[in-house]
């Protein structure tokens, strides 16, 4: 918001004398810069309600946090149509020894949010349609590892783990360094290859993405690449 500010005083003190047809151009670009900043302050308005709805709800769910930090994984440079299209919020939450400069260095968990059709509206998000679902390290590698067979012709669970454990999963499969060590199959568009992950829920592979259809509410989410890749490094990356 700063930056837009910058940009409103820098034009508005350089042109004080534009002609007329000027005018018009100058207040077309005023009226882009505040459309842009407005989508800005939405979403930044979002990701804060989102976060204490998150918080409010691990304050009520998890007692035992006595020391946490919440942070949203997925909202940074999105914009608001992005947002009303998306079907997972996700929030890494650390716990931490309370005192002076804490450092983050307990457990991991991720919180997702699973949104429904018409949760964000114009008077904000709706979170009665979220439905809220936590994890940890142990059962996000368990997520990916029946994400990664039913995905690839790969079946055995350890060796899974420890290529998880060292590597990222990207479009075309499970990459170590540059390396495709375990290639995902090649499908079109509309295919899509399931799998009865628990009583909660069913995984999907697509080509692109990381599928979830929901049991209770038979909706169907999906994560991005992009995600997948921010979560597992969270819970990984520093091992």
């Amino acid at each position: 918001m700063k930056k837009l500010a910058f940009c409103l005083f820098t034009i508005t003190f350089l042109f004080p004398k534009l002609s007329a047809s000027q005018n018009n151009g100058a207040e077309a670009v005023l009226g882009g810069l505040l459309a842009i900043g407005a989508g800005v302050a939405a979403v930044e308005q979002m990701k804060e309600q989102a976060e204490l709805t998150a918080t409010q709800w691990v304050l009520t769910n998890k007692p035992e946090l006595s020391s946490f930090s919440l942070k949203t994984l997925d909202f940074d440079g999105k914009k608001v149509k992005d947002m009303s299209s998306t079907s997972v919020i996700s929030f890494k939450i650390q716990a931490f020894t309370a005192g002076d400069k804490p450092e983050l260095d307990g457990k991991k968990q991720v919180l997702f949010g699973f949104t429904s059709r018409g949760w964000i509206s114009e008077y904000g998000i709706d979170f009665e349609k979220v439905k809220w679902y936590l994890i940890d390290d142990t059962e996000w590698m368990n997520m990916m590892v029946a994400y990664v067979k039913v995905a690839s012709s790969e079946s055995n669970e350890s060796d899974i783990i420890s290529i998880l454990k060292e590597g990222k999963v990207v479009n075309k499969g499970v990459k170590v360094k540059s390396k495709l060590v375990i290639p995902f199959f090649k499908l079109e568009g509309d295919m899509y290859v399931v799998t009865d992950y628990s009583s909660e829920m069913k995984l999907l592979y697509n080509e692109r993405s990381l599928g979830i259809f929901l049991k209770e509410t038979k909706d169907l989410v999906q994560i991005g690449r992009g995600d997948i890749i921010k979560i597992h490094d969270f819970f990984f990356e520093e091992e």
